[in-house]
């Protein structure tokens, strides 16, 4: 079950993340998202002790830095800019996990 909502929920984080990033969502609406997937992760009742892959790692890393980091932060340091793209690329499929992403379960 973690597995399915990791794999549906990072297809839409890709999608708001891409359109955050042209400037087409505001980081209100990106805000949401996050805390909405925290909601929707809380009403699982899957048995959560099994082990992280690497996709769950990036997602969960990714979720975080979206929360962590102010909107000003997000659009113009382009280092931050750089790791969320590399973690986005491997979400697609593309590319290997980005070694500095160590995000863990809420």
């Amino acid at each position: 079950m973690p597995d399915s909502f990791i794999e549906h929920k990072s297809q839409q984080l890709i999608f708001y993340i891409s359109r955050y990033f042209r400037g087409r969502l505001p980081h209100s609406e990106l805000h949401l998202f996050v805390w909405d997937t925290l909601e929707e992760w809380a009403q699982l009742t899957a048995e959560l002790q099994l082990p992280y892959n690497h996709k769950e790692r990036v997602f969960w890393h990714l979720i975080h830095q979206l929360e962590y980091w102010p909107d000003q932060a997000l659009r113009e340091n382009k280092k931050l800019r750089r790791n969320i793209q590399d973690c986005i690329c491997f979400l697609k499929g593309r590319g290997v996990a980005p070694s500095d992403c160590v995000g863990v379960r809420p």
